[in-house]
């Protein structure tokens, strides 16, 4: 069987064109992101892997949820309905977080941004956050969407990850070569 990275391409670049077509790529990427996180979660992953259900029961199922969770909207109209029974038919309900995943990337693509996750080991100032984003914005000739976490493991400094590449400047990186240097 094919890996859910191509099984999602053609459903998520059909997606991306009648979403630009429309002038709804928010919209879109915002209820794959909702089917993605309702189609994660381990209850709902058992729930709709019943046997006992029709394709009908699980697409159903799959509106009321992302119409609870919020901003979903989308699945209830005659595309959004479309999208939910084809990968129903097709057993393919599982790679909805791929096919948002990929969405996300061609609606970055077509709006000329990039998703950035900035990860410092403490809390950052505002104002040295922005001066990371505008370097970055300068250094890929792009938009930036800077997602900003803390991971205390780091003990200092960050990580940033954008578009594949990935810049350690944590102190846990410097210790780990430190001690692989001490041990060759």
């Amino acid at each position: 069987m094919a890996d859910t990275s191509t099984l999602a391409r053609p459903y998520a670049r059909a997606i991306f064109e009648l979403a630009s077509d429309d002038k709804e790529l928010s919209v879109w990427s915002t209820a794959l992101s909702t089917a993605a996180e309702v189609t994660g979660d381990s209850v709902a992953k058992e729930f709709l892997s019943r046997r006992d259900l029709n394709q009908d029961e699980r697409v159903r199922f799959l509106q009321e949820v992302c119409a609870d969770v919020g901003n979903a909207e989308v699945f209830s109209s005659g595309r959004g309905e479309n999208l939910l029974r084809l990968l129903a038919e097709n057993e393919r309900l599982a790679v909805i977080p791929e096919i948002a995943m990929q969405f996300d990337e061609l609606k970055a693509w077509a709006e000329n941004t990039v998703k950035v996750q900035l990860v410092t080991a403490t809390g950052v100032q505002e104002s040295v956050v922005e001066q990371i984003k505008t370097s970055l914005e300068k250094n890929l000739g792009r938009a930036v969407e800077l997602e900003v976490r803390e991971d205390p493991e780091l003990i200092g400094g960050a990580v940033i990850y954008a578009e594949g590449r990935v810049i350690d400047g944590s102190v846990k990186s410097r210790l780990s070569e430190l001690a692989e240097t001490l041990a060759s």
